[in-house]
Order: structure tokens, then sequence, then C-alpha cells
């Protein structure tokens, strides 16, 4: 056998020693590169979430849909829509309007349908797992 034995990952290694006895030793850089990924990747998400559920959400002054972008601290990991009527207008709505079938209640939930590969392929790109 060996001195020692070395194996070597992103997070940090495990050394075995002639012994048998093993050392863990972490990268300190581990941490704050993957919250630096993680946060990216948290931020492109919500991003995501407004860019392209924009065009589901009820139009008829532009006011319901920014309320999102105000509402949202992009990063947060939530996205708020906080124009008094917003969970009027996503809850007890009609799923489209006769101007735009694309627009209407649950507004979210049909985004979500519609864009989810999209959002979690780009997500996972970010945070390093795909």
């Amino acid at each position: 056998m060996a001195n020692k034995i070395v194996v070597k990952t992103p997070r940090g290694q495990i050394i075995i020693t002639k012994s048998g006895k093993a050392r863990l030793e972490w990268n300190k850089d581990f941490g704050p590169k993957m919250t630096g990924q993680f946060s990216r990747a948290q931020k492109f998400l919500d991003s995501e979430v407004l860019r392209t559920t924009a065009p589901y959400v009820p139009f008829r002054t532009g006011a319901l849909q920014r309320s999102g972008q105000l509402g949202t601290v992009v990063g947060s990991g939530e996205v708020v829509y906080n124009a008094p009527y917003a969970a009027a207008q996503y809850y007890n709505t009609a799923e489209t309007r006769s101007y735009d079938a694309h627009r209407g209640g649950k507004w979210f939930e049909r985004s979500k349908v519609d864009n989810k590969d999209e959002w979690l392929r780009g997500t996972k790109k970010i945070a390093g797992g795909g």
C-alpha cells in the first residue's frame, strides 16, 4: 500500500493514510462558489418566470403585470403580484379573455405548463447541474 491514498472531489478531499485512518479536508472555496451559483440560478428563474408569464397576465392598463415586476425581489424565490386586485383576478376569473385567449386567471399555473422545461433547463445550467 502506498504512503497514503488521496481522493479529490470538487468539495474537498479524503486522505487515507497507511494506518487506514481517513481525514477529510473541505475545499474552502466550495461554499462561496456554490452559494454564488445558486443565487445566480434563483435570479435567473425569478426573472424568467416574470418574463415568460407576462403574456398570460390579464391586461387592461398593464398595472397588474407591472405589479409582478414591482412586487418581486428577483432572487428571493418568490414572485409576487402585489396589486390590490391581483388575488381576485388570479383565483376568481376565467382563464381566458375575449381580447386574448392566453390572458386570464391562474396565469402562473398555465405559464408553468408551457414553460417549466425551459425554466428548469436554464436554472440547472446556471446552478451547475446540467
